[in-house]
């Protein structure tokens, strides 16, 4: 491919990502108007639930489809299923109507999130990937930032309908750019094409949602109940995997103890970073006495860490053994997870960004590293199956953290408060100002005093699960990425492209 293709190409790709990524957050501060219009107080949370739980089931999918059909007709895909899902959102009367126009924007996002990063691996050589993840890990982060602004912005200035109407000409660029400059590896001619895993595809998609659902309500019988179908449908598509012809769930990859050490890593890291941030908003809203802005902004530190190790990481990944920094990266995000398990009351918001940065930092480091690692490992038509399994690892991991350390939370606060002779609705009020004008003196004391002691509680299983990280990363091989080889592959193992002049 020409450099100008090229260029055209990674334009397409970081535009994507960026609208992808930001939709998981752009959502937030738009939320409150949505009701307001809409009405549907009750079923507010279904507005990022159904995102989550399409986004998280399409992305194996979506990785195993590209590996049969090609990039760009997958990619194209993807994005015209998130496109359409925009735009249905923006034209909702309804709340229910929101949610499900939600559910379909989620199955696009779940196919752009890795296609991105799997096209990445084909379109550079190693040292261009090593920079390249880096600076798109970059953009990811970039997004989370710039999401709730923008999401504020246009509810102020326009319409809450422009969250999801902005999508649209940013969206279109971005396929052009892809559709018009990327050029698909050609099949063999006579070369068959697998038959589509439709059984796995069923069983993973019922399986992960199953599993959603039941993490999303696993303090009631029904999510034991959901939990246990969950549990049936994993057991019934490993052993459909293991007699498909060409599986959906790439089962013969976990024998590459790269691949299996970075999945492994993705479900624990996502667990410990993902959960804290979700949590910690409240603890600086709740206990710190911040606005709900400021609150937002104590999760800057971790962003910008992650972005600036990403560019700094991929750098460092062509003098430096890719297990060095997959352990140093989370060394530094079980330091911080640390540092954040100890917080309480007193802890100035200066020693909470401190630690989250280091958390943010752990991750840009060894994120890329593990990415770029399996890319170089499995055999090319494997790379998008193995890129988009590493990402579906970290969505699952993050649905597991948020909903465990939920529940610990919820036990541990309400325990302090009956211990306390107090009702847990005082936290309500400890989050609303009309509230916190009337019972100061309960607020400022013991309710504090209980939701820091629970909030703590669920860092503590942060602190476990990064922890648990570490020790999984003990067993990544050693070496350089330049000294790991494709498995032999049929005829499409050709090189990584170089990039030529004009």
């Amino acid at each position: 491919m020409s450099r100008k293709r090229v260029q055209l190409v990674t334009a397409g790709l970081m535009l994507s990502l960026f609208l992808a990524s930001m939709e998981s957050t752009v959502v937030s501060t738009a939320s409150p108007t949505i009701v307001g219009q809409l009405g549907g107080l009750e079923t507010y949370s279904w507005v990022f639930t159904a995102f989550m739980v399409a986004s998280t089931t399409t992305v194996p999918i979506f990785g195993k489809l590209s590996d049969l059909f090609g990039r760009r007709p997958t990619y194209a895909a993807a994005l015209g299923i998130f496109l359409a899902g925009s735009l249905l959102c923006g034209a909702a009367q309804s709340m229910g109507q929101l949610i499900a126009f939600r559910l379909i924007q989620g199955l696009g996002a779940g196919g752009l999130l890795p296609l991105v990063f799997t096209i990445i691996g084909e379109l550079f050589t190693l040292e261009q990937r090593a920079r390249m993840q880096g600076l798109f890990s970059g953009v990811w982060g970039i997004s989370a930032i710039v999401g709730p602004l923008l999401g504020g912005f246009l509810v102020d200035q326009v319409s809450w309908r422009w969250v999801f109407f902005i999508n649209i000409p940013f969206g279109l660029v971005a396929g052009a750019l892809v559709w018009f400059a990327w050029v698909d590896r050609q099949r063999p001619m006579g070369a068959a094409r697998p038959a589509i895993d439709w059984a796995g595809v069923g069983l993973l998609s019922l399986g992960v949602v199953l599993l959603m659902l039941a993490l999303l309500d696993i303090r009631q019988p029904l999510g034991w109940g959901l939990l246990a179908a969950a549990v049936i449908c994993v057991a019934a598509l490993l052993w459909v995997e293991r007699r498909a012809a060409d599986p959906v769930l790439p089962l013969p990859l976990f024998r590459d103890r790269v691949f299996a050490v970075a999945c492994v890593h993705g479900v624990l890291a996502g667990c410990a970073l993902f959960g804290s941030a979700s949590f910690v908003p409240l603890f600086a809203q709740a206990v710190l006495g911040t606005s709900a802005t400021g609150a937002g902004a104590v999760l800057a530190p971790m962003l910008i860490g992650w972005v600036i190790s990403s560019i700094v990481g991929g750098r460092l990944l062509l003098r430096l053994p890719y297990r060095v920094l997959t352990l140093g990266g989370t060394a530094l995000l079980a330091l911080g997870s640390l540092f954040v398990a100890r917080i309480d009351a007193g802890t100035s918001r200066i020693a909470l960004g401190t630690a989250l940065a280091l958390m943010g930092i752990g991750m840009g480091l060894c994120v890329p590293a593990f990415l770029i690692a399996v890319q170089s490992a499995v055999r090319r038509r494997d790379m998008g199956s193995a890129t988009s399994t590493m990402q579906f690892s970290r969505s699952i991991g993050s649905v597991i953290g948020v909903s465990v350390m939920g529940a610990v939370l919820s036990i541990i606060l309400t325990s302090r408060l009956a211990a306390a002779g107090l009702d847990v609705t005082l936290v309500d009020r400890l989050l609303s100002p009309e509230g916190a004008t009337t019972a100061t003196a309960q607020l400022e004391g013991a309710v504090r005093a209980a939701l820091a002691s629970a909030i703590r509680g669920a860092f503590v299983v942060a602190l476990i699960a990064s922890l648990s990280a570490l020790a999984v990363t003990l067993l990544t091989p050693g070496g350089r990425i330049g000294q790991l080889e494709r498995r032999p592959d049929e005829p499409d193992a050709a090189p990584t492209p170089v990039v030529t002049g004009d």
